[in-house]
């Protein structure tokens, strides 16, 4: 009994030391983008290999990238590869989590990445995939703010493109900010921005 006692307490001991390097390795991580992306992804990299089954360190390895590819939208090749590469990072988050609407609307950020760098070569291309990945995590997750958020900046940047009217992808983009307030992430790791963008979009709107 003495060495069962012994056994579990390892095993416990354990357990939680583990969950505690990676939730150190996470806080690292989240730190570390703030000024140097790029380490960042490298570092929610090797979180992901040591988390085979946590989709989130490769979320954060691709959006560290994706948003980092913005900067980055006149040199074609450099954007084109770290595009690659975050692109591989959603791919191996959408196998470990399926039908995850957070990946899709991320994925859809990397599509935007893409037009917002040459809407004539991309624009057409990839603007319906854009929608498609929206509607679908729309009709996942209606109520979750990104999905709402990112589908309304989404519609208000073509709306604009082509001189329609913004105003009623504006109030989405308001029912997003209101959606903000009663959002809770599973875990203080899972995703929760947006709330910043949805203020500037509805400040932009009017």
């Amino acid at each position: 009994m003495k060495h069962l006692i012994i056994i579990v307490t390892l095993l416990i001991t354990s357990l939680v030391t583990a969950q505690t390097k990676y939730e150190q390795g996470m806080h690292k991580a989240l730190e570390l983008w703030k000024t140097n992306p790029i380490e960042a992804s490298q570092l929610f990299e090797r979180i992901a290999k040591a988390e085979p089954d946590n989709w989130l360190p490769p979320y954060y390895a691709a959006e560290t990238l994706i948003l980092d590819g913005f900067t980055k939208l006149k040199d074609a090749k450099a954007l084109e590869a770290q595009l690659n590469q975050a692109q591989d990072f959603l791919n191996e988050a959408s196998a470990i989590s399926i039908d995850n609407p957070e990946i899709m609307v991320m994925q859809a950020l990397l599509h935007t990445v893409y037009v917002a760098s040459d809407g004539a070569t991309y624009g057409m291309l990839l603007s319906g995939k854009v929608m498609a990945l929206y509607a679908q995590a729309e009709k996942i997750a209606p109520n979750n703010p990104r999905v709402v958020l990112s589908k309304a900046d989404w519609n208000i940047g073509g709306a604009r493109y082509f001189g329609n009217d913004i105003q009623p992808f504006c109030k989405e983009a308001e029912r997003a900010l209101q959606l903000f307030t009663t959002f809770k992430p599973e875990t203080e790791f899972h995703p929760n921005w947006g709330r910043e963008r949805a203020q500037e979009i509805i400040k932009s709107c009017k």
